[in-house]
């Protein structure tokens, strides 16, 4: 049994001593068997998590699982630790660096004239950060891991800062239908490479078209995921009520039932 100290409250510095001894000789084995690549799921399930209770305005949730986020934080610090590359010192000391140089105008003393950077400067200090002299550049550093409806999104959005965007919704809509058609022709084919490039093709274009409706492409398919859930809901207790089932219902007569779902 490990020795640690019971307290009415806990501080940060208790988070830290925690994951440590959880993987210390005598802790828990499971802890002691992760890596950053077992546990990258779980970072991103209790960030999403902390994002569910910030849509539900729910503070208790919102309290709990930014402790599982930060809880990760300091599991993957104590990961490196260990291996002698990092401490979660130096992640502390690299954030408040980051964030200085990234407001000048508020951290440095010696150029007051400094204004206070909007959007183009915030990416203009980036690029400098990372050495990026290319706007292909800005598009490799867009983070894979992304959910792809962002991170096409993202990718558009720094294509558009080089002057490479459609100009207006509508130009986006006609580019969607003409990709639209391009699938159409290549349903006709056995290769699902083609297929599967066009349909592609569709989404990215899409999701242009969301964001020159200064719409979160993420946010769209969600409400719409939504509003599957709920008319689906209404398909079932109507088939229900008749005395039929989901199984046993014919596609015409589902597809009558949905017509009438709202």
């Amino acid at each position: 049994m490990i020795n640690f100290k019971r307290k009415a409250h806990y501080t940060f510095e208790d988070v830290i001593a925690i994951i440590h001894l959880l993987r210390s000789p005598g802790g828990c084995p499971w802890d002691q068997a992760q890596t950053h690549g077992s546990i990258r799921r779980n970072f991103l399930e209790e960030t999403y998590e902390a994002c569910e209770a910030i849509d539900n305005d729910d503070p208790d949730a919102l309290c709990e699982e930014l402790g599982d986020v930060l809880t990760q934080v300091v599991f993957h610090a104590d990961l490196e630790q260990e291996a002698g590359r990092f401490s979660l010192e130096d992640v502390y000391d690299s954030i408040c660096n980051k964030m200085i140089r990234r407001h000048p105008h508020i951290f440095m003393e010696e150029t007051p004239d400094v204004q206070p950077p909007g959007n183009s400067n915030w990416d203009e200090l980036k690029r400098k950060e990372k050495g990026q002299t290319t706007y292909t550049q800005t598009l490799e550093a867009v983070a894979n891991s992304l959910p792809a409806l962002w991170r096409a999104e993202k990718l558009q959005i720094k294509a558009a800062k080089a002057g490479f965007q459609w100009d207006s919704p509508v130009e986006a809509l006609q580019k969607l239908q003409e990709e639209v058609r391009e699938l159409e022709q290549a349903s006709g084919e056995e290769f699902l490479s083609h297929i599967s490039e066009e349909l592609g093709d569709v989404l990215f274009a899409a999701v242009s078209v969301a964001r020159l409706y200064a719409l979160d492409p993420e946010a769209v398919l969600h409400s719409t995921c939504e509003k599957f859930i709920h008319r689906f809901s209404q398909l079932e207790e109507q088939v229900n009520a008749m005395g039929g089932s989901m199984e046993t219902a014919t596609k015409q007569e589902l597809l009558q039932l949905w017509d009438r779902s709202q």
